[in-house]
């Protein structure tokens, strides 16, 4: 399937593109289709929206201000959407611990709204939401598939995880045609790095730029999988035109799981300068921190042919150079 012609002609809206992965689909979609595309973004403070995620775009798009909940303003945007990618939310789960009712506004009202306003004005769209792998909480086994139990740990993980339950019972009783994908520590260009809100990995990057020390919680033990965010982009493509995803829920993974250790020396290396040092959980980390974790993606490598393009080296490399240029934005 040649994912960028798949869009010719087609109209996308893209909910938080002017967000890290929303703004990184949007430049892909521009440069490589004709698609008309659409973006509504809240700017959200914490949630990395930002106007120069599009600079260099290659051509104009379409940007409304708004918060998801203002259904008669976006029931315009949805209206002659052929696929929407929803990727407004939440992300952080420490914030969400502190204010639970705005992470749930963020992202369990904000996704109903999308889909009340779909199904009033829209219902043949097909919306590809951009879940977590967070709401399966401490792995009873690893690699982790679809099947695992879920069992969030924080306020967070339990808001997408009903956001993706509606995704799947608009599906199931509207028709709508929805897809979730599973995340799992997406990192690189336009990511927000100035604090540590949208994940450790762009915080790492920060720590390395800014000569302050990597800080690993306990013994640094813990395993991760990391996706470049241009492979992410990829997996979000192929969700929104192939004919097997609808309905369908889907792990994304890296298949080179890495100790947080590894990586802090891995950046290190990579860069040639920085450091690490140990500190001890601080206690609302610890109560959800997951241990251990990493994807089994056998379901998307068969159902979709997606399999992670670029290697763990390689998109350090990028992140690194494309963050050495634009520092002071991020």
């Amino acid at each position: 399937m040649q994912i960028p012609t798949a869009y010719d002609d087609k109209v996308v809206l893209i909910t938080g593109g002017l967000g890290f992965i929303g703004s990184n689909l949007a430049m892909r979609l521009a440069s490589s289709s004709s698609a008309e595309i659409r973006i509504v973004d809240s700017m959200h403070p914490r949630c990395g929206g930002n106007p120069k995620n599009l600079e260099g775009i290659a051509r104009p798009v379409r940007i409304d201000i708004y918060d998801l909940r203002q259904i008669p303003a976006l029931c315009e945007a949805v209206s002659g959407a052929d696929v929407i990618f929803h990727l407004a939310g939440h992300v952080s789960h420490t914030d969400s611990m502190r204010d639970p009712l705005e992470d749930l506004g963020g992202n369990a009202a904000a996704s109903i709204s999308l889909l009340e306003s779909c199904r009033l004005s829209n219902p043949r769209a097909r919306i590809v939401y951009s879940s977590t792998r967070q709401f399966y909480g401490r792995p009873q086994r690893l690699p982790v598939d679809e099947l695992h139990p879920i069992l969030p740990l924080d306020i967070n993980g339990v808001n997408k995880y009903a956001a993706e339950l509606y995704h799947h019972i608009y599906h199931q009783v509207h028709g709508i045609e929805t897809c979730s994908l599973r995340l799992t520590n997406t990192y690189g260009p336009r990511q927000l790095i100035r604090n540590a809100s949208q994940g450790f990995v762009g915080w790492f990057f920060h720590q390395i730029l800014c000569d302050e020390d990597i800080v690993l919680f306990g013994d640094g033990k813990q395993i991760r999988d990391l996706n470049y965010v241009d492979c992410v982009v990829d997996a979000m493509l192929l969700a929104g035109v192939h004919p097997k995803s609808p309905g369908k829920t889907y792990n994304l993974g890296s298949g080179e799981p890495i100790t947080l250790l590894d990586l802090a020396e891995l950046m290190i290396s990579i860069a040639g300068k920085g450091r690490y040092r140990f500190a001890p959980f601080p206690e609302i980390r610890h109560k959800i921190d997951i241990g251990s974790y990493y994807s089994s993606f056998s379901r998307i490598r068969e159902e979709l042919g997606w399999s992670p393009q670029v290697s763990l080296r390689d998109g350090i490399l990028r992140t690194l150079d494309f963050f050495e240029r634009h520092r002071s934005t991020y």
